[in-house]
């Protein structure tokens, strides 16, 4: 028998290697790709192109989505608690505005659209399908017809509340802090007539955001899957934004998907301890900043841009990303996961996440942990195909 020389086994395990990498590409290429929370809208609403090279500057832009493979993007629609009435319908409604403005100056690339089929035609066309996913329920003032309007203009879901409360929702941030009542907290009578609204038009339900007691009102009211867009589990992290085991074992029964966030401080517990150590590092920096009147996610994204191997120090292993979903499959199943990446949204990611072109590194992990190919096509957008085919379905009486 002839032995194997040093050499001979080098370029078998080079050969493997290139293998195992050319396969998760083509797994990653294969696949419908769908991230279900992206805020580049609001390096738009600032001034950005989304077609010029926005590294450095953003997660995100029309080039690295192509390189990332991302078929499908829904882009968040936001704004923060003082967006209230007279103002939050308003510039929901200026955000959309700019997304169908860039689709329409790069219409050989990307469209927006409203529902499966139009996905579907995209995904052929080889073109970005963007849709639209409205980040807080104060944007629609308290006013089904504009909830109504916002559906029309092509919203796929809405957050049921931000970190802000709303008049008829109690938000997650809200639920946590202990000032609000008990017999204050969840649903009222007009937000269940809002949930049932929405399962109306087809527009989904999301529950990332919302306090523990929405999260209840609301999955006792639906009648269609719901969909958390960008949440963690509290197993790993019991941080106010992450489900814990009894919530998502009702997002399975619901038949819903939980699409994990990739910030940091949602996956790691001992991010908050390392981010407050950064943060004294360099406060006489960020304290001349603050009197000049930046926000904190501004301040925060300068020093860290300013400081990358001090910041990099803070970021997670990718492997934690990968350990909350086998949490979640393994309650749940791999029917109700999905990818929310909250991507320029966030101030910290995952090491090897650093912008939307690293998607494909998701799937080498998927595979390496042994989920099959089925199985993660499934993860990367499958799943969330299969609730907004649901969702749409027409349904019920006028609310």
């Amino acid at each position: 028998m002839k032995l194997l020389t040093k050499a001979s086994i080098l370029v078998l395990v080079l050969n493997a290697t290139l293998l195992q990498a050319q396969d998760y590409k083509q797994v990653h290429q294969n696949a419908v790709v769908i991230d279900t929370h992206n805020d580049v809208l609001i390096e738009v609403m600032r001034g950005q192109k989304l077609e010029d090279d926005l590294r450095g500057k953003a997660h995100s832009d029309l080039n690295r989505f192509k390189e990332g493979g991302v078929d499908v993007q829904v882009f968040s629609v936001w704004s923060d608690e003082t967006y209230t009435k007279g103002r939050g319908f308003k510039y929901a409604n200026a955000q959309i505005d700019s997304l169908y403005s860039i689709a329409a100056r790069n219409a050989d690339r990307m469209v927006v659209v409203k529902t499966p089929a139009e996905l579907e035609k995209a995904v052929q066309e080889n073109k970005l399908a963007a849709m639209i996913g409205v980040e807080g329920g104060h944007m629609m003032e308290d006013n089904l017809k504009y909830l109504d309007a916002l559906h029309k203009r092509g919203t796929s879901y809405m957050t049921l509340t931000w970190n802000n409360s709303t008049s008829w929702a109690t938000s997650a941030k809200d639920e946590a802090s202990g000032t609000v009542p008990n017999a204050k907290k969840g649903l009222n009578n007009f937000g269940k007539k809002v949930v049932k609204r929405m399962n109306k038009l087809g527009m989904l339900v999301d529950l990332s955001h919302v306090g523990e007691q929405t999260f209840w009102d609301a999955i006792n009211t639906t009648t269609k899957p719901v969909i958390v867009s960008h949440s963690c589990a509290q197993h790993f992290n019991p941080h106010f934004r992450n489900l814990n085991d009894e919530q998502i074992k009702a997002i399975g029964k619901n038949g819903g998907v939980i699409h994990l966030n990739f910030f940091s401080g949602f996956l790691d517990s001992e991010f908050e301890a390392r981010k407050k150590a950064f943060d004294a590092r360099h406060k006489a920096e960020t304290d001349s900043l603050k009197q000049q009147k930046w926000n904190n996610d501004d301040i925060t994204l300068y020093i860290s841009r300013k400081y990358p191997e001090d910041a990099d120090a803070l970021r997670p292993p990718l492997s934690l990303l990968l350990d909350h979903m086998d949490h979640i499959v393994k309650l749940i199943g791999v029917d109700h996961v999905g990818l929310g990446s909250d991507f320029d949204g966030i101030t910290s990611t995952p090491k090897q996440l650093d912008s939307v072109a690293d998607m494909p590194l998701i799937t080498r992990e998927l595979l390496a942990r042994g989920y099959s190919q089925a199985d993660v096509e499934k993860i990367l957008g499958g799943n969330f195909l299969r609730i907004f085919k649901e969702n749409s379905k027409p349904s019920g009486r006028s609310i």
